[in-house]
Protein backbone atom coordinates (compact mmCIF):
# COMPACT_ATOMS: atom_id res chain seq x y z
CA UNK A 1 0.00 0.00 0.00
CA UNK A 2 1.70 3.64 -0.65
CA UNK A 3 -0.10 7.05 0.07
CA UNK A 4 -0.79 8.79 -3.06
CA UNK A 5 -3.36 12.17 -3.53
CA UNK A 6 -5.94 10.16 -5.26
CA UNK A 7 -5.69 7.88 -2.31
CA UNK A 8 -6.31 10.52 -0.46
CA UNK A 9 -9.50 11.64 -2.40
CA UNK A 10 -11.04 8.72 -1.25
CA UNK A 11 -11.04 9.73 2.38
CA UNK A 12 -12.13 13.08 1.57
CA UNK A 13 -15.96 14.44 1.80
CA UNK A 14 -17.54 15.08 -1.51
CA UNK A 15 -17.66 19.31 -2.49
CA UNK A 16 -20.64 20.52 -2.79
CA UNK A 17 -20.73 22.80 -5.72
CA UNK A 18 -24.14 24.50 -4.73
CA UNK A 19 -22.75 25.11 -1.26
CA UNK A 20 -19.31 27.36 -1.42
CA UNK A 21 -17.38 26.40 1.39
CA UNK A 22 -13.47 26.42 2.01
CA UNK A 23 -10.91 23.48 3.66
CA UNK A 24 -8.78 24.82 6.80
CA UNK A 25 -5.55 22.47 6.74
CA UNK A 26 -4.57 22.42 10.56
CA UNK A 27 -1.25 23.27 9.50
CA UNK A 28 1.43 22.50 12.05
CA UNK A 29 4.20 22.16 9.94
CA UNK A 30 5.51 18.98 11.02
CA UNK A 31 5.32 15.97 8.80
CA UNK A 32 1.80 14.78 8.64
CA UNK A 33 0.15 18.11 7.99
CA UNK A 34 3.21 19.11 5.62
CA UNK A 35 2.17 15.70 3.81
CA UNK A 36 -1.52 16.24 3.59
CA UNK A 37 -1.42 20.01 2.88
CA UNK A 38 0.70 19.12 -0.20
CA UNK A 39 -1.56 16.66 -1.48
CA UNK A 40 -4.46 18.18 -1.47
CA UNK A 41 -2.83 20.81 -3.49
CA UNK A 42 -2.22 18.71 -6.24
CA UNK A 43 -5.77 17.21 -6.29
CA UNK A 44 -6.85 20.45 -7.73
CA UNK A 45 -10.34 20.33 -5.91
CA UNK A 46 -13.15 23.12 -6.21
CA UNK A 47 -12.53 24.19 -2.94
CA UNK A 48 -10.83 26.68 -1.53
CA UNK A 49 -7.67 25.18 0.60
CA UNK A 50 -6.27 27.16 3.18
CA UNK A 51 -3.50 26.69 5.49
CA UNK A 52 -4.30 27.70 9.66
CA UNK A 53 -1.27 27.44 12.22
CA UNK A 54 -2.28 28.05 15.63
CA UNK A 55 0.98 28.95 17.53
CA UNK A 56 0.87 27.67 20.82
CA UNK A 57 4.09 29.87 21.92
CA UNK A 58 5.20 26.84 24.07
CA UNK A 59 8.72 26.00 22.24
CA UNK A 60 11.54 28.58 21.84
CA UNK A 61 11.18 27.63 18.25
CA UNK A 62 7.46 28.39 17.97
CA UNK A 63 7.72 31.84 15.71
CA UNK A 64 10.33 29.82 13.59
CA UNK A 65 7.58 27.28 12.87
CA UNK A 66 5.41 30.02 12.01
CA UNK A 67 7.60 31.42 9.58
CA UNK A 68 8.19 27.99 7.50
CA UNK A 69 5.04 27.15 7.51
CA UNK A 70 3.90 30.42 5.94
CA UNK A 71 6.98 30.06 3.43
CA UNK A 72 5.54 26.30 2.47
CA UNK A 73 2.04 27.65 1.96
CA UNK A 74 3.47 30.46 -0.05
CA UNK A 75 5.50 28.13 -2.88
CA UNK A 76 2.19 25.49 -2.68
CA UNK A 77 0.22 28.72 -3.69
CA UNK A 78 -2.11 28.37 -0.34
CA UNK A 79 -3.80 31.02 1.58
CA UNK A 80 -1.96 30.96 4.77
CA UNK A 81 -3.55 32.08 8.28
CA UNK A 82 -2.03 32.07 11.96
CA UNK A 83 -3.59 32.59 15.26
CA UNK A 84 -1.00 32.73 17.99
CA UNK A 85 -2.95 31.48 21.82
CA UNK A 86 -1.72 31.46 25.37
CA UNK A 87 -1.86 27.79 26.46
CA UNK A 88 -2.69 27.30 29.95
CA UNK A 89 -2.75 24.14 31.85
CA UNK A 90 -5.95 23.73 33.73
CA UNK A 91 -5.13 20.34 35.54
CA UNK A 92 -5.37 17.91 32.12
CA UNK A 93 -1.83 18.48 31.01
CA UNK A 94 -0.02 20.49 28.63
CA UNK A 95 -1.08 18.66 25.66
CA UNK A 96 -4.87 18.66 26.63
CA UNK A 97 -4.63 22.07 27.44
CA UNK A 98 -3.09 22.97 23.16
CA UNK A 99 -5.60 21.09 21.66
CA UNK A 100 -8.41 22.68 23.57
CA UNK A 101 -6.75 26.23 22.48
CA UNK A 102 -5.99 24.63 18.83
CA UNK A 103 -9.34 23.42 18.46
CA UNK A 104 -11.03 26.70 19.83
CA UNK A 105 -9.47 28.39 16.83
CA UNK A 106 -10.43 26.22 14.65
CA UNK A 107 -14.10 26.56 15.60
CA UNK A 108 -13.50 30.24 14.96
CA UNK A 109 -12.72 30.38 11.51
CA UNK A 110 -15.31 27.40 10.38
CA UNK A 111 -18.40 28.85 8.25
CA UNK A 112 -20.87 27.16 7.60
CA UNK A 113 -20.09 24.00 5.11
CA UNK A 114 -16.43 24.23 5.89
CA UNK A 115 -14.06 21.69 6.73
CA UNK A 116 -11.07 21.64 8.86
CA UNK A 117 -8.82 18.46 8.34
CA UNK A 118 -6.38 17.85 10.74
CA UNK A 119 -3.41 15.03 9.85
CA UNK A 120 -4.31 12.49 12.30
CA UNK A 121 -3.13 9.38 10.87
CA UNK A 122 -3.12 5.56 11.79
CA UNK A 123 -0.23 5.72 14.14
CA UNK A 124 -1.72 8.59 16.34
CA UNK A 125 -5.42 6.35 16.26
CA UNK A 126 -3.31 3.54 17.87
CA UNK A 127 -1.55 6.05 20.28
CA UNK A 128 -5.62 7.20 21.28
CA UNK A 129 -6.64 3.75 21.87
CA UNK A 130 -4.09 2.38 23.66
CA UNK A 131 -4.45 5.52 25.52
CA UNK A 132 -8.20 5.40 26.68
CA UNK A 133 -7.60 1.40 27.40
CA UNK A 134 -4.87 2.45 30.13
CA UNK A 135 -7.52 5.02 31.17
CA UNK A 136 -10.57 2.53 31.41
CA UNK A 137 -13.07 3.13 28.45
CA UNK A 138 -16.27 1.91 26.92
CA UNK A 139 -17.23 1.58 23.63
CA UNK A 140 -17.24 5.03 23.05
CA UNK A 141 -13.62 5.42 23.94
CA UNK A 142 -12.68 2.47 22.04
CA UNK A 143 -14.10 4.29 18.69
CA UNK A 144 -11.32 6.90 19.38
CA UNK A 145 -10.66 9.62 16.87
CA UNK A 146 -13.39 9.89 14.59
CA UNK A 147 -13.19 10.17 10.35
CA UNK A 148 -15.62 13.51 10.62
CA UNK A 149 -17.62 14.84 13.44
CA UNK A 150 -19.36 18.29 13.97
CA UNK A 151 -17.29 21.02 14.70
CA UNK A 152 -18.44 24.60 15.30
CA UNK A 153 -20.29 25.59 11.95
CA UNK A 154 -18.55 23.10 9.95
CA UNK A 155 -16.64 19.84 9.94
CA UNK A 156 -13.89 18.03 11.15
CA UNK A 157 -12.04 15.96 8.86
CA UNK A 158 -9.35 13.28 9.84
CA UNK A 159 -8.77 11.80 6.25
CA UNK A 160 -5.17 10.36 6.88
CA UNK A 161 -6.74 7.70 9.70
CA UNK A 162 -5.79 4.90 7.43
CA UNK A 163 -2.69 5.74 6.37
CA UNK A 164 0.77 4.94 8.61
CA UNK A 165 3.83 7.76 9.34
CA UNK A 166 5.67 5.47 7.62
CA UNK A 167 3.70 6.00 4.16
CA UNK A 168 3.40 9.33 4.64
CA UNK A 169 7.38 9.72 5.45
CA UNK A 170 7.50 7.75 1.60
CA UNK A 171 5.39 10.16 0.48
CA UNK A 172 7.41 13.35 1.54
CA UNK A 173 10.84 11.81 0.93
CA UNK A 174 9.59 11.68 -3.14
CA UNK A 175 8.29 14.50 -2.88
CA UNK A 176 10.94 16.69 -1.26
CA UNK A 177 8.92 17.81 1.72
CA UNK A 178 10.86 20.01 4.77
CA UNK A 179 9.18 19.85 8.07
CA UNK A 180 9.93 20.82 11.86
CA UNK A 181 10.57 19.02 14.23
CA UNK A 182 8.87 19.43 17.88
CA UNK A 183 11.73 18.76 20.39
CA UNK A 184 9.02 17.65 22.87
CA UNK A 185 8.34 14.47 20.78
CA UNK A 186 11.41 13.06 22.34
CA UNK A 187 10.25 13.99 25.60
CA UNK A 188 9.00 10.69 27.22
CA UNK A 189 7.53 12.13 29.70
CA UNK A 190 4.47 12.65 27.99
CA UNK A 191 2.39 9.58 27.71
CA UNK A 192 1.82 9.73 24.12
CA UNK A 193 5.89 9.91 23.12
CA UNK A 194 6.21 6.73 25.12
CA UNK A 195 3.59 4.86 23.60
CA UNK A 196 5.09 6.43 19.85
CA UNK A 197 8.57 5.06 20.88
CA UNK A 198 8.87 2.82 23.08
CA UNK A 199 5.86 0.02 22.81
CA UNK A 200 4.39 1.04 19.11
CA UNK A 201 7.54 0.03 17.53
CA UNK A 202 7.73 -3.42 19.50
CA UNK A 203 4.13 -4.05 18.57
CA UNK A 204 4.73 -3.61 14.81
CA UNK A 205 8.00 -5.39 15.09
CA UNK A 206 5.91 -8.51 16.22
CA UNK A 207 2.89 -7.63 14.35
CA UNK A 208 3.15 -5.82 11.21
CA UNK A 209 0.10 -3.34 9.87
CA UNK A 210 -1.49 -3.98 13.47
CA UNK A 211 -2.94 -0.12 13.20
CA UNK A 212 -5.00 -1.29 10.55
CA UNK A 213 -6.92 -3.84 12.95
CA UNK A 214 -6.66 -1.60 15.30
CA UNK A 215 -8.55 0.66 13.08
CA UNK A 216 -11.08 -1.42 12.29
CA UNK A 217 -11.63 -2.07 16.00
CA UNK A 218 -12.05 1.60 16.36
CA UNK A 219 -14.71 1.95 13.36
CA UNK A 220 -16.93 -1.44 15.04
CA UNK A 221 -16.95 0.79 18.43
CA UNK A 222 -18.01 3.62 16.57
CA UNK A 223 -21.23 1.68 14.83
CA UNK A 224 -22.00 0.62 18.15
CA UNK A 225 -21.74 3.93 19.56
CA UNK A 226 -23.79 5.14 17.19
CA UNK A 227 -26.93 2.44 18.24
CA UNK A 228 -26.32 3.19 21.69
CA UNK A 229 -26.91 6.69 21.19
CA UNK A 230 -29.91 5.57 19.03
CA UNK A 231 -31.17 3.96 22.19
CA UNK A 232 -30.56 6.94 24.00
CA UNK A 233 -32.31 9.43 22.89
CA UNK A 234 -35.95 6.81 22.28
CA UNK A 235 -35.24 6.12 25.87
CA UNK A 236 -34.93 10.00 27.15
CA UNK A 237 -38.50 10.49 25.05
CA UNK A 238 -40.04 7.82 26.98
CA UNK A 239 -38.42 9.73 30.61
CA UNK A 240 -40.68 12.90 30.46
CA UNK A 241 -37.70 14.91 30.12
CA UNK A 242 -38.00 19.11 30.92
CA UNK A 243 -36.01 22.34 31.45
CA UNK A 244 -36.43 23.58 35.14
CA UNK A 245 -35.75 26.55 36.81
CA UNK A 246 -32.16 25.48 37.56
CA UNK A 247 -30.99 22.51 34.92
CA UNK A 248 -33.27 20.13 33.22
CA UNK A 249 -35.04 16.76 35.11
CA UNK A 250 -36.71 13.54 33.83
CA UNK A 251 -38.56 10.75 35.74
CA UNK A 252 -36.94 8.89 38.35
CA UNK A 253 -39.67 5.88 38.41
CA UNK A 254 -39.13 5.64 34.66
CA UNK A 255 -35.54 5.32 34.63
CA UNK A 256 -35.31 3.23 37.41
CA UNK A 257 -37.70 0.68 35.90
CA UNK A 258 -34.94 0.12 32.70
CA UNK A 259 -32.47 -2.26 32.97
CA UNK A 260 -28.74 -1.20 34.64
CA UNK A 261 -27.16 -0.94 31.41
CA UNK A 262 -29.88 0.80 30.02
CA UNK A 263 -29.87 3.63 32.95
CA UNK A 264 -25.92 3.80 32.36
CA UNK A 265 -26.62 4.52 28.82
CA UNK A 266 -29.01 7.12 28.93
CA UNK A 267 -27.43 9.04 31.78
CA UNK A 268 -24.47 9.50 30.03
CA UNK A 269 -25.83 10.13 26.54
CA UNK A 270 -28.14 13.13 28.55
CA UNK A 271 -25.24 14.30 30.41
CA UNK A 272 -23.25 14.37 27.34
CA UNK A 273 -26.05 16.32 25.37
CA UNK A 274 -25.94 19.03 28.05
CA UNK A 275 -22.12 19.92 27.68
CA UNK A 276 -21.65 17.52 30.96
CA UNK A 277 -18.77 15.38 32.27
CA UNK A 278 -20.19 11.59 32.20
CA UNK A 279 -19.69 10.01 35.69
CA UNK A 280 -17.15 7.39 36.32
CA UNK A 281 -17.49 4.27 38.00
CA UNK A 282 -16.97 5.51 41.44
CA UNK A 283 -20.17 8.20 41.18
CA UNK A 284 -22.34 5.77 39.35
CA UNK A 285 -21.55 3.40 42.78
CA UNK A 286 -22.44 6.07 45.39
CA UNK A 287 -25.92 7.13 43.25
CA UNK A 288 -27.18 3.40 43.19
CA UNK A 289 -26.17 3.76 47.06
CA UNK A 290 -27.98 6.61 47.56
CA UNK A 291 -31.09 5.86 45.74
CA UNK A 292 -31.40 2.54 47.77
CA UNK A 293 -30.39 4.19 51.07
CA UNK A 294 -32.59 7.08 51.10
CA UNK A 295 -35.32 8.06 53.10
CA UNK A 296 -36.35 10.87 51.72
CA UNK A 297 -35.30 11.58 47.92
CA UNK A 298 -33.92 14.90 48.73
CA UNK A 299 -31.02 13.70 50.24
CA UNK A 300 -29.68 12.14 47.15
CA UNK A 301 -26.69 14.55 45.86
CA UNK A 302 -23.94 13.12 43.75
CA UNK A 303 -21.41 15.70 42.26
CA UNK A 304 -18.29 15.23 39.94
CA UNK A 305 -15.91 17.75 37.80
CA UNK A 306 -18.67 20.31 37.50
CA UNK A 307 -21.97 18.44 37.13
CA UNK A 308 -24.60 17.85 40.40
CA UNK A 309 -27.12 15.04 40.04
CA UNK A 310 -30.09 15.42 42.77
CA UNK A 311 -33.26 14.06 42.99
CA UNK A 312 -36.76 16.08 44.29
CA UNK A 313 -40.04 14.33 44.06
CA UNK A 314 -39.53 11.52 41.89
CA UNK A 315 -37.29 13.22 39.09
CA UNK A 316 -33.84 13.18 38.83
CA UNK A 317 -31.87 16.46 38.34
CA UNK A 318 -28.75 17.22 36.56
CA UNK A 319 -27.49 21.15 36.96
CA UNK A 320 -24.05 23.05 36.98
CA UNK A 321 -22.31 22.38 40.65
CA UNK A 322 -21.52 25.73 41.28
CA UNK A 323 -24.58 27.68 39.41
CA UNK A 324 -24.89 31.69 40.03
CA UNK A 325 -27.59 32.71 41.64
CA UNK A 326 -30.08 33.68 39.84
CA UNK A 327 -31.51 37.32 39.44
CA UNK A 328 -35.19 38.69 39.77
CA UNK A 329 -36.03 40.56 37.19
CA UNK A 330 -38.44 43.10 36.91
CA UNK A 331 -40.64 44.79 33.86
CA UNK A 332 -43.23 47.28 34.15
CA UNK A 333 -46.73 46.09 33.14
CA UNK A 334 -50.25 47.31 33.75
CA UNK A 335 -52.28 44.04 32.57
CA UNK A 336 -52.77 40.96 33.78
CA UNK A 337 -52.78 38.92 37.31
CA UNK A 338 -49.84 38.13 39.42
CA UNK A 339 -48.25 41.68 39.34
CA UNK A 340 -46.79 44.16 42.18
CA UNK A 341 -48.26 47.49 42.89
CA UNK A 342 -46.25 49.84 41.58
CA UNK A 343 -46.74 52.24 44.02
CA UNK A 344 -44.75 50.77 47.37
CA UNK A 345 -41.97 52.83 48.62
CA UNK A 346 -38.30 51.79 49.33
CA UNK A 347 -38.77 48.09 47.60
CA UNK A 348 -35.62 46.05 48.51
CA UNK A 349 -34.70 42.31 47.80
CA UNK A 350 -33.59 40.24 50.57
CA UNK A 351 -32.46 36.40 51.01
CA UNK A 352 -34.52 34.43 53.51
CA UNK A 353 -33.25 34.37 56.80
CA UNK A 354 -35.56 31.78 58.72
CA UNK A 355 -39.12 32.39 60.52
CA UNK A 356 -40.42 34.32 57.46
CA UNK A 357 -44.61 34.34 57.22
CA UNK A 358 -45.86 35.10 54.16
CA UNK A 359 -50.11 35.43 52.89
CA UNK A 360 -50.13 35.00 49.17
CA UNK A 361 -53.31 36.89 47.57
CA UNK A 362 -56.23 35.33 47.36
CA UNK A 363 -55.30 33.26 50.75
CA UNK A 364 -58.04 33.51 53.71
CA UNK A 365 -54.55 32.94 56.06
CA UNK A 366 -50.96 33.13 56.33
CA UNK A 367 -48.08 30.54 56.43
CA UNK A 368 -44.62 30.04 57.43
CA UNK A 369 -42.82 30.17 54.08
CA UNK A 370 -40.86 26.64 54.90
CA UNK A 371 -44.39 25.19 54.50
CA UNK A 372 -45.42 27.09 51.62
CA UNK A 373 -42.34 26.46 49.60
CA UNK A 374 -42.61 22.95 50.30
CA UNK A 375 -46.53 23.11 48.60
CA UNK A 376 -44.96 24.88 46.17
CA UNK A 377 -42.69 22.44 45.37
CA UNK A 378 -39.59 24.88 45.07
CA UNK A 379 -36.45 22.44 45.13
CA UNK A 380 -34.86 22.64 48.18
CA UNK A 381 -31.53 23.48 46.97
CA UNK A 382 -32.95 26.51 45.57
CA UNK A 383 -34.75 27.79 48.71
CA UNK A 384 -31.85 29.85 50.43
CA UNK A 385 -31.16 31.57 46.96
CA UNK A 386 -34.69 32.92 46.64
CA UNK A 387 -35.32 36.39 46.34
CA UNK A 388 -37.62 37.70 48.76
CA UNK A 389 -39.14 41.51 47.85
CA UNK A 390 -39.55 43.99 51.15
CA UNK A 391 -41.74 47.11 51.18
CA UNK A 392 -39.46 48.61 54.53
CA UNK A 393 -40.17 45.48 56.65
CA UNK A 394 -43.12 44.19 54.95
CA UNK A 395 -42.70 41.23 53.03
CA UNK A 396 -44.42 41.90 49.80
CA UNK A 397 -43.32 39.26 47.17
CA UNK A 398 -41.69 36.14 47.15
CA UNK A 399 -39.51 35.88 43.85
CA UNK A 400 -41.99 35.24 40.71
CA UNK A 401 -44.06 32.58 43.25
CA UNK A 402 -46.52 34.91 44.52
CA UNK A 403 -47.32 38.64 45.42
CA UNK A 404 -48.47 38.72 49.18
CA UNK A 405 -52.36 39.45 49.88
CA UNK A 406 -52.58 43.43 49.84
CA UNK A 407 -49.76 43.70 47.56
CA UNK A 408 -51.01 43.39 44.04
CA UNK A 409 -51.92 45.50 41.69
CA UNK A 410 -55.25 45.98 40.55
CA UNK A 411 -56.35 45.19 36.76
CA UNK A 412 -54.94 48.49 35.11
CA UNK A 413 -53.34 49.84 37.91
CA UNK A 414 -49.41 50.17 37.42
CA UNK A 415 -47.44 47.46 38.30
CA UNK A 416 -44.25 45.23 38.12
CA UNK A 417 -44.10 41.35 36.62
CA UNK A 418 -41.56 39.63 38.33
CA UNK A 419 -39.12 36.95 36.86
CA UNK A 420 -36.60 34.97 38.28
CA UNK A 421 -33.94 33.95 35.97
CA UNK A 422 -31.01 31.35 36.84
CA UNK A 423 -28.87 30.24 35.05
CA UNK A 424 -28.15 28.12 32.12
CA UNK A 425 -28.58 24.40 33.04
CA UNK A 426 -25.10 23.24 30.88
CA UNK A 427 -22.06 23.71 31.80
CA UNK A 428 -19.98 26.31 29.50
Amino acid sequence: MTFTPEQLLTHLPQPDPMAPSRWWVGFSGGLDSAVLLHALVQLQLPVQICALHVNHQISPHADDWQAHCEALAARLGVAFYAEKVWVINRGKGIEDAARQARYHIFEQYLAPHDCVLTAHHADDQAETLLLRLMRGTGPRGLAAMAGKRPLGQGWLVRPLLSFSRKLLEDYARIHRLVWVDDESNTDLHYDRNYLRQQLLPLLQTRWPGFQRKWQQTAELCAANEQLLEELAQEDLGCLDERAERLGRSISLDKWLAMSEARRRNLLRYWLRIQHFAVPEQLHWQQLQQQLTLAREDAQVHITWDQVSLRVYRQRLYVMPKHAKPGLLQWCTANQGAGRLRADLPTLDIRLRQGGERCRPAGRSHSQTLKKLLQEAGIEPWLREQLPLVYSGEELVAVGDCWICDGFEAEEGQPGYRLQWVMPSASRQ
